[in-house]
């Protein structure tokens, strides 16, 4: 049998605060939306913004991060691996499906006070932190150096 991959990478925002259950073995369990946006140029030459809301879920010590560090408005990388649950609706009885994106990393790339309380962060499933990812590269305060350059939209190359 060939090789295959499973694997999707997202940068965005958390859409709404995370909501964090317990399987009934004791593991949290943590569900909750991203957004990614793209934007482009439509045929008139007008530039256009198209977002897509993508469905996470961290389990054991990830979800107690989530908990414990994600909020509404955090930036994020996410990685992990794309799945589909169903199951049939109790009102309808139909068949309901829903794709998720099962974490296995996650960092955390809002400063204090940018929507998420944390301070960056890199975790795995494994349980392992990576305090490369908690640097904070931005200039320090009173630098008059970086206080005259502005960025907009077209210099940020996605």
């Amino acid at each position: 049998m060939a090789k295959s991959v499973n694997k999707v990478i997202l940068l965005g925002n958390v859409g709404k605060d995370p909501e964090v259950k317990f399987l009934p073995s004791g593991q949290p369990v943590a569900n909750f939306s991203i957004a990614t946006s793209e934007r482009f140029k439509d045929k008139s030459g007008e530039f256009q913004e198209r977002t897509e809301w993508h469905n996470l879920v961290a389990y054991a010590r990830l979800a107690e991060i989530v908990r414990d560090y994600v909020k509404k408005g955090s930036k994020l990388y996410a990685e992990g691996r794309l799945t589909t649950r169903s199951w049939d609706d109790k009102d309808t009885g139909k068949k309901v499906y829903r794709t998720e994106i099962v974490l296995a990393e996650l960092s955390l790339l809002s400063g204090r006070g940018e929507g998420g309380e944390s301070g960056g962060g890199s975790y795995s499933k494994a349980g392992g932190s990576s305090s490369t990812a908690s640097f904070d590269q931005r200039p320090p305060a009173g630098n008059d150096d970086y206080a005259s350059t502005e960025i907009t939209d077209d210099d940020i190359p996605f």
